[in-house]
């Protein structure tokens, strides 16, 4: 079965973003001209998706704004000729994309998020997003995925490897090599202390799972932080079928930082057709 849908868990209260976010979602910061929500529907529509499932939470109707028409916006564009731009808009949403939005009521950690669209998902295997994980690769990222899922049939954890000392910040897996790219995962734990981390391969904000894992979040009890924690619902999940971690070619941008947030748009920036050549001269001119 193909993967169809995608769920993107998006009803977190960004306090890292303070007081940026106090009234509009971390989601929808800009990285150069776009927001970090709409970068990470264009990696799942590259990938083949088109069902977009967003699980939201108060505050978080301008994400919804974001993907519905602007009836009045494209009508002015229109007026004016400005063809362009009009076209911008149209492409947030194409036409074969859908839209669906589920209330996370309380924020009860990524694993209760994800159990929050079982209903939706359904019996068919899914992809997860994190928007805070600015992914960029060629081919997407989740493309190289949902190719390799086509291929193995199992889950797959995106993987990178981190620094010893940022272990207690990642899932960590471990496991046997399949090739490469590829671990047999045996072993996952969220956010271990350097000490116990079973590896240095730490989880990154892209997963395809099979809806098995939904039973496995279900029945578990709160972890770490008090959450329902994806990790332990995957964790479950490994004592019935296989995972496999996926080492994904490409660059990951912690936009959950502010570090991150500014080394994505500087970089972005620089590769971005129009603007890039005149950032770059810009950059020049600046004091380290």
């Amino acid at each position: 079965m193909a993967v169809n849908k995608a769920i993107f868990p998006v009803a977190g209260l960004g306090t890292r973003f303070l007081p940026a976010t106090k009234a509009q979602p971390k989601e929808m910061l800009p990285v150069v001209d776009k927001p970090l929500i709409q970068y990470a529907v264009e990696e799942a529509y590259a990938a083949g998706i088109r069902e977009m499932i967003f699980v939201t939470g108060r505050h978080k109707r301008p994400i919804e704004d974001h993907f519905d028409m602007t009836f009045e916006l494209e009508v002015a564009l229109e007026k004016a000729s400005k063809h362009e731009l009009l076209d911008v808009v149209r492409s947030v949403k194409p036409d074969d994309m859908e839209c669906i939005y589920v209330r996370q009521a309380q924020a009860l950690g990524l694993g209760h998020a994800v159990l929050c669209a079982q209903r939706l998902v359904g019996n068919e295997p899914f992809a997860v997003l994190l928007a805070d994980d600015l992914m960029v690769g060629k081919p997407p990222v989740l493309r190289q995925m949902v190719d390799q899922f086509d291929e193995w049939r199992v889950s797959l954890l995106a993987v990178q490897e981190v620094p010893a000392e940022q272990t207690s910040r990642y899932g960590i897996v471990a496991g046997t090599q399949v090739n490469e790219n590829l671990m047999d995962v045996s072993r996952i734990v969220e956010k271990p202390a350097p000490a116990d981390a079973p590896s240095r391969l730490g989880v990154a904000g892209r997963y395809i799972l099979t809806p098995g894992v939904f039973h496995e979040i279900a029945a578990q009890a709160r972890g770490v932080g008090g959450e329902i924690q994806l990790t332990d619902g995957i964790a479950g999940l490994l004592r019935r079928e296989k995972v496999f971690a996926y080492r994904y070619d490409g660059k990951r941008y912690d936009c959950g930082s502010k570090e991150g947030f500014l080394q994505a748009n500087v970089e972005l920036a620089l590769t971005h057709p129009h603007l890039g050549p005149g950032f770059r001269e810009y950059l020049k001119t600046v004091a380290v």
